[in-house]
């Protein structure tokens, strides 16, 4: 029996379009932002995450140690890839509480878990959905072969993550179903801990002073592809002169990226997720920092109902 001369790892380059997206420097880059800002709206989500998020861990730090989780799972070989799920699962057993103070439709004493099903498939959904958005608005749009393709590849990713796959819609039509409704549940709500922290972390990423005008551009971009529902909740002003900059600038990326070079175009972010991490101890170290991420309801550990 013919083997692989190698390790391809769980999304081989010439089978699966996850890979073959999230390769995409305009997805790679942003589509972590915005999974977030909209990850954020499901209160036992967000809130179990920010109660968990060690204190003296960076916000941006850990966005990045993420990206580079992620990232180690969609390009490298199983064995990289078995050892990070390795360490994910074991961070996952001890995120598990109650929140402290009712949220929306969720009283308090409302419990979470990192290995919920449901709040898995939110996580996995938020990122399936941006990287779709962004690759479509900034790279091409996806045949529908494509699209069964990429939940397909989300499903399994999930799955490496103990999400079961009886908990998830098998099919690319089921998904886009269960986003829609999700968008309207009255599950989800923005408390203000989220409100003013998940934009800040989004939209702020500390980057050098040189970078930040060409950065604020793809930020208007990743914010051009968030459903206008999820902007209105944050507060974030769009105006018709933003969609015409939005589509304008995201014609020319889609026009233009055939001129850059593939290694500018396709890749992995580990520079960039590396550079966010220095960027942020260096300001800490300047005083100008870290960004606060515990949540100020009584106390920051999981509150255990009375």
């Amino acid at each position: 029996m013919p083997t692989r001369s190698r390790d391809d790892g769980y999304f081989p380059r010439d089978r699966s379009v996850l890979r073959r997206v999230q390769e995409e420097r305009a997805v790679g880059m942003l589509y972590g932002q915005r999974a977030l800002l909209i990850g954020a709206l499901q209160p036992l989500n967000y809130l179990g995450t920010v109660s968990h998020d060690l204190g003296n861990r960076l916000p941006y730090q850990r966005l990045a140690h993420t990206g580079k989780i992620f990232e180690t799972v969609f390009f490298g070989t199983r064995a990289e890839a078995d050892r990070v799920l390795r360490y994910t699962a074991a961070v996952h057993t001890g995120v598990r509480g109650w929140i402290p103070e009712a949220a929306g439709p969720w009283p308090a004493g409302a419990a979470y878990s990192a290995t919920d099903p449901a709040l898995m498939l939110w996580t996995i959904a938020c990122m399936a959905d941006s990287a779709l958005a962004l690759h479509e608005a900034l790279v091409r749009r996806l045949s529908d072969d494509e699209r069964e393709g990429l939940w397909s590849d989300y499903l399994r990713f999930g799955e490496l993550f103990e999400m079961p796959r009886a908990a998830a819609p098998a099919t690319f039509a089921g998904f886009r179903e269960y986003w829609r409704e999700r968008l309207g549940s009255a599950e989800l709500f923005l408390v203000d801990h989220a409100r003013r922290f998940a934009p800040k972390v989004s939209f702020e990423l500390p980057l050098p002073t040189a970078l930040q005008p060409g950065y604020a551009l793809l930020n208007l971009l990743m914010l051009g592809t968030v459903p206008a529902a999820v902007r209105r909740r944050y507060g974030l002003g769009w105006s018709p002169a933003h969609e015409l900059v939005f589509r304008s600038l995201a014609a020319a990326l889609r026009n233009g990226r055939i001129a850059l070079p593939g290694g500018v175009r396709r890749g992995g972010n580990t520079g960039l997720f590396d550079l966010i991490i220095r960027t942020e101890r260096e300001q800490v170290r300047q005083g100008r920092g870290p960004l606060p991420i515990i949540v100020s309801s009584p106390g920051n550990a999981p509150v255990t109902p009375g």
